[in-house]
């Protein structure tokens, strides 16, 4: 058994791309083995900036032979028929084939045994049909070829068994074969070099000053970036995605530590952080007390004579610029304040067809103040003046140099002109939470604020038609949704979605007509439906159980849209169809369904009409129809009260007389007028259950 050893030179991958392609190679070269029908041992996969890597072991040398068999005409068919197979497959006679007796009689058949080729030449071809066909997000073209890459390559080293691939990738004007010749660092060691096998390569490879694996490269940065942290009493600020994202930027990690001007530390800290971090790369470092040290750590790809020092000493000056900048935008941003900052606000087109920015902070403003009615605890002047102020810092400097600080500076700026601080959290966290793992408003100013932000945007959307389809959202308005439920969850709000909703369509710049909006609501409804089965997974809650219970209305009318309520009745029906009366009743309750509308469709008919109790003829067709009426009184007096354990446990009364129903009375008897009424009765089954759920929706037995 060989191994094969493969490497793809070129310039630098994007590091966002680098972990996808090396999967995507691994799996094209899988797929490949396994259609040209070769078995193979353990095949592992590695990725530098400039590298994709792939290895696999214990590959034959060949090919298995394989058996073609071909099916010929029936014996006793016409000599024509059997001729024609004889010539079309080179045949001198008939007798060549052999017979075989199949359930339709003898049959010819031939049979041909074609040799395995030798594993080199199907790599070969596996690699140059998968390289044309790699998918990247971005690729490019150079030269005058039309093959397309990521970036332009520079070398391709394919071995099988310590000898290069026949053959090469055609480039259009240039061909690149397939050689066994790699080099290292493009700067410590740029010379080209032979491999004999991995082994062989991995070991040259560290020696020219390059780490294939990225976990190592990784961990390599992380122990050096806590080792010189430590030497100056400073602990690394945790950033594990800025950490995979450096480890993507380098071959040979060289850590080194760069000195801040105190000067610059009076910015708040999220400036210094998103100037190192977003900016530079930089990671932050933080003193014993928890504040930002006047340190950075960066990660550079190769090793000076002078131990790095001309290159700290830029970095800092790059730094240093960056900071300088930032500065000034703090001294001149808080000599106006961000009251006088709202009219520049009508400058900035928020959306074609939603207005500007100011007029999306004046519908922030209403609409913030119409939630605040289910927000007790939320004082409405705050609310108002938060609402009124969350998108002023838009047009400071800051922001314009830092956009990832919109919000957080609008807070930073608050308190400078003097704001309470409820009102300048809710300016910070009026766009939280932006997804599952961030953390989401508590205040009820910033509650109150952060959903009119989502709501607004949501209402605006749908009014214009931009809803999300299939895989496209470009306006977020999946995370928005999210984020609106997140809300009210963790924070147990008692939300009337749809006027909330209603509140938001009839602000909108578009002018949505009043007879439109009804529908719009409820579209929406469904879409935040939807959102919750998502918002649920993860917390084991089924899918299935929200759709039986959103389709059923609410006390007074309606689809269901109070969340908290909604999602009482989803554990409430989630505990009774886990009980033996509940999966009972659930597969009775199909059965009567099934019965009722097959008979409806026979009979063309519907069979909506009440049963009559006069028409009850068996004692059990009595007991369940008082079942029904028992039942129907107890559990609208139980969802009233909101006691929804309660009308699961009515309905749960059901299952007895159901079951004795099924046992002793026929439906399809011969009387037509009783048929009809136990039809009925069945009907009535299915109108009494969908008090709690829409049986029909729930999965599963």
């Amino acid at each position: 058994m060989s191994e094969f050893l493969l490497e793809i030179l070129s310039e630098e991958i994007p590091a966002r791309m680098q972990a996808k392609a090396a999967a995507d190679l691994e799996t094209l070269f899988r797929d490949g083995l396994a259609a040209a029908g070769l078995t193979h041992g353990d095949a592992a996969r590695y990725v530098t900036p400039r590298r994709l890597i792939l290895t696999v072991a214990g590959l034959p040398a060949r090919q298995p032979d394989t058996i073609e068999e071909k099916k010929g005409p029936k014996v006793g068919a016409p000599d024509q028929a059997i001729q024609g197979f004889v010539r079309a497959n080179g045949l001198a006679d008939i007798a060549e084939a052999s017979l075989r007796d199949t359930p339709k009689g003898s049959f010819y058949f031939l049979e041909r045994r074609i040799p395995g080729r030798p594993t080199a030449e199907v790599l070969s071809e596996i690699l140059i049909a998968g390289l044309a066909k790699f998918a990247w997000p971005k690729s490019m073209r150079w030269g005058h070829g039309a093959f397309r890459w990521v970036r332009p390559l520079h070398n391709i080293l394919a071995l099988f068994d310590g000898a290069p691939l026949p053959g090469g990738l055609d480039l259009g004007t240039t061909t690149l074969p397939f050689s066994d010749q790699t080099s290292g660092h493009r700067f410590m060691a740029p010379d080209d070099f032979a491999v004999a096998d991995f082994a062989d390569y991995r070991q040259k490879l560290t020696a020219a000053k390059v780490m294939i694996d990225p976990a190592e490269r990784r961990d390599r940065i992380l122990d050096a970036a806590r080792a010189l942290a430590a030497g100056e009493g400073l602990r690394l600020k945790d950033d594990e995605g800025l950490l995979q994202e450096v480890a993507g930027l380098v071959e040979w990690p060289v850590v080194l530590m760069g000195v801040i001007d105190p000067a610059f530390m009076e910015l708040p800290p999220e400036v210094l952080v998103t100037a190192k971090r977003t900016h530079q790369r930089y990671f932050s470092l933080l003193g014993a007390d928890d504040k930002p040290a006047a340190r950075f750590i960066f990660v550079a790809n190769i090793e000076t004579a002078d131990k790095g020092a001309a290159i700290v000493a830029g970095n800092q000056r790059v730094l240093s610029a960056r900071l300088a900048d930032a500065k000034f935008f703090w001294d001149q941003d808080r000599k106006t304040p961000l009251p006088e900052r709202i009219h520049d606000l009508e400058h900035i087109v928020y959306h074609a067809k939603l207005g500007s920015l100011s007029e999306k902070a004046s519908r922030l403003q209403s609409l913030a103040v119409h939630l605040q009615r289910h927000l007790p605890d939320a004082d409405r002047d705050k609310v108002r003046s938060a609402a009124r102020l969350a998108k002023a810092d838009l047009v400071t400097g800051m922001v314009g140099e830092f956009p990832e600080l919109q919000g957080i500076m609008g807070r930073y700026y608050a308190l400078a002109d003097g704001e309470s601080l409820e009102v300048a959290d809710a300016i910070a966290q009026h766009y939280a939470p932006l997804g599952p793992h961030d953390s989401c408003p508590s205040a009820p100013v910033s509650v109150a604020v952060a959903l009119a932000e989502k709501l607004d945007s949501l209402a605006g959307f749908w009014a214009i038609g931009e809803t999300p389809t299939g895989s496209k959202d470009p306006f977020a308005l999946r995370r928005a949704a999210l984020g609106v439920i997140r809300l009210i969850l963790e924070n147990k709000l008692r939300l009337p979605l749809a006027d909330c909703l209603d509140a938001a369509l009839a602000g909108q710049h578009c002018a949505v007509s009043a007879a439109d909006r009804p529908g719009l609501v409820q579209d929406l409804l469904h879409f935040f439906a939807e959102r919750l089965k998502v918002a649920l997974r993860e917390q084991g809650v089924r899918h299935d159980l929200i759709a039986a219970v959103f389709a059923v209305e609410r006390p007074g009318g309606g689809t269901e849209d109070d969340l908290l309520r909604l999602l009482a009745r989803v554990e409430a029906l989630s505990a009774f169809l886990t009980s033996d009366d509940g999966a009972n009743l659930l597969v009775a309750a199909r059965r009567a369904a099934n019965i009722v509308r097959i008979e409806a469709k026979k009979d063309k008919r519907a069979y909506s009409r009440p049963a009559s109790a006069e028409d009850l003829v068996e004692a059990e067709e009595k007991r369940l129809f008082d079942a029904l009426e028992a039942a129907k009184g107890t559990a609208a007096a139980a969802l009233t009260a909101e006691d929804f354990t309660g009308a699961m446990s009515a309905m749960a009364g059901l299952r007895q007389p159901v079951d004795a129903f099924f046992d002793r009375v026929t439906v399809n008897c011969e009387a037509p007028d009783l048929r009809v009424n136990r039809l009925r009765l069945l009907a009535e089954i299915g109108r009494t259950l969908a008090q709690v759920a829409d049986f029909s929706k729930i999965e599963g037995t």
